[in-house]
């Protein structure tokens, strides 16, 4: 135990406790231990057990604002997950090929639409929020009519990250353990609580911050998908409208074929429901028809931690602990979590500079 200059007792100084074993908390974790920082992560799920796990895991910013940052996230993800994809199989991402379809005349981030599609290769970044992530997917181009389903006005060809998350979330903690990280199972009753274990905490508790912080700005977003053997479909496809309580996406994983989706919000249930499943089924198989007689593997629903705007900032708590707070990135967890993760570093680095 320290204290601070105000003479209250604060936790390890020479320690940083990230809580959340999600995507974002153990990249966060392990940009914080690479960086040469002592890093422990305790968590009252284990990585499998959390909302990560169920994600479909396409880099695509999705349901998540402020945009202009998630697009700067994204961008530096990307390129992480990329270069991950040299190893699928010990990393679990691919890169894979696909298409984002826009049944709306207006814009959204689920569809990858820009405000102008017909000069989104040219729009400035401060006209169109996406431009950079236009620009940094390599190869993307409009797609061509035949390659749109019926009723889709336009869309996007692309060559993406599709991450097989169990595997992932797997190969994320041997990555932590081997930069000298600890993962401890148990709960955290309050951020005070943290702040006498170590001087600095990083919260990624996502859904978990409802209560824990406590922020009611935090709201679940529910996403119910079917996984079924693949009958051979090898691109990936999106069509999710912003705000729309229904998706399409088929993302070919290792496992079998991801179907999707809802984003119900304010949605609790974790139970699949049979009718909703159902239609899943139906509306993936419009695109891919092959699919409607696939075999059902499985059924999954996950709460998505959407939040008017991601959390990133840095606070002192009342003992005199610092808290990085990381959280609220909605359907774009997997996709923005390394650009995340190198500004919880900066700002981690920041306090330990103004305290010095």
């Amino acid at each position: 135990m320290t204290s601070n200059m105000a003479g209250e007792m604060t936790g390890d100084a020479g320690e940083v406790l990230v809580i959340g074993a999600g995507v974002i908390g153990l990249t966060s974790a392990i940009a914080l231990a690479e960086g040469g920082h002592r890093v422990r992560v305790v968590s009252r799920d284990a990585a499998g057990d959390t909302t990560s796990a169920v994600a479909g895991a396409l880099c695509w910013p999705y349901r998540i604002h402020p945009y202009e940052e998630a697009v700067r996230w994204s961008v530096r993800t990307f390129a992480v997950l990329a270069d991950l994809a040299g190893r699928p199989d010990a990393t679990g991402s691919r890169m894979v090929t696909g298409t984002t379809a826009d049944t709306t005349a207006g814009t959204t981030a689920g569809a990858a639409d820009a405000a102008d599609a017909d000069t989104a290769d040219t729009t400035d970044s401060a006209e169109d929020p996406f431009a950079a992530w236009y620009e940094a997917v390599p190869g993307l181009r409009r797609a061509l009519p035949h390659e749109l389903p019926h009723g889709c006005a336009s869309g996007w060809r692309a060559r993406t990250p599709l991450v097989d998350m169990p595997v992932h979330l797997r190969y994320l903690e041997r990555r932590l353990a081997d930069a000298g990280g600890r993962v401890e199972r148990r709960t955290v009753a309050s951020l005070e609580e943290a702040g006498q274990e170590a001087a600095t905490i990083v919260n990624c508790t996502g859904m978990g911050a409802r209560e824990l912080v406590p922020d009611p700005q935090v709201r679940p977003v529910q996403g119910q998908l079917v996984i079924v053997e693949n009958p051979g479909v090898e691109e990936w496809f999106v069509a999710a409208d912003a705000g729309a309580a229904t998706t399409t996406y088929v993302l070919p994983q290792p496992y079998g074929v991801v179907l999707g989706g809802t984003a119900r919000e304010d949605a609790w249930s974790l139970e699949p429901d049979p009718a909703v499943a159902a239609a899943i089924v139906a509306r993936c198989a419009r695109r891919f028809p092959e699919l409607a007689r696939a075999r059902v593997l499985r059924h999954k629903v996950g709460l998505r931690p959407a939040r008017p705007v991601v959390r990133l900032a840095a606070e002192r708590l009342p003992g005199g602990a610092l808290c990085v707070h990381n959280y609220g990135h909605g359907g774009a967890g997997v996709t923005v979590a390394w650009g995340c993760a190198e500004d919880v570093v900066r700002l981690v680095g920041a306090a330990g500079a103004g305290a010095a």
